[in-house]
């Protein structure tokens, strides 16, 4: 894209903190001036719109056969806080509010909101602001190209799924809710 002074940049960070589909896309363009003509923006808490119900069933339609509804948000730190708060009302209707520990990665990203900062691993991000919020608690990543010594990659695996039932046995399975991990580590949520 070109800047306000007239220089072509290319965003080579993209996904999370810009639009990794690209800048100034004419359909992209095209799509929200579209938009914009009917419904500029309504919150998703007990509105809709036509154009909202079509992309919830395009994904519904995408989706393994038993997800069956769509939920969206504004940002995937505000995805993943409403994903805490789901599995905790989850296990507290289900009669089991003691269900209340989250297990994530170390050196994960799942967002920068407070909870999602929890729920990511990053050691300077805790230190730096008091987290992770309680209940949430994290095992090691499971790099093997870094971490794996001499261990094949199915080994290595083992290990780490072998970490993960430990950490359930040390909080105890009736206070664990959920295990978060990313499917491929490092990449922001992309």
């Amino acid at each position: 894209y070109t800047t306000y002074d007239d220089k072509t940049v290319m965003d080579g960070v993209s996904g999370l903190w810009c639009c990794n589909a690209g800048h100034c896309h004419p359909k992209i363009v095209e799509a929200i001036q579209k938009q914009a003509e009917t419904l500029d923006y309504a919150t998703a808490f007990q509105l809709g719109h036509p154009t909202i119900f079509a992309m919830a069933e395009k994904l519904v339609d995408m989706a393994p056969e038993e997800l069956t509804h769509a939920f969206f948000t504004n940002s995937g730190s505000e995805a993943n806080d409403t994903v805490i708060r789901t599995i905790r009302r989850y296990w507290r209707l289900l009669g089991k509010p003691e269900k209340r520990y989250i297990i994530s990665r170390k050196e994960a990203y799942h967002g920068s909101t407070i909870a999602a900062a929890s729920l990511g691993g990053q050691s300077y991000a805790h230190e730096m602001d008091g987290l992770p919020i309680p209940e949430i608690v994290h095992i090691d990543y499971p790099y093997w190209y870094g971490k794996g010594g001499n261990l094949s990659q199915e080994k290595f695996g083992i290990q780490k799924a072998n970490d993960l039932e430990r950490k359930i046995k040390e909080i105890g399975p009736e206070k664990v809710a959920a295990f978060i991990g990313e499917p491929i580590q490092g990449a922001g949520g992309m």
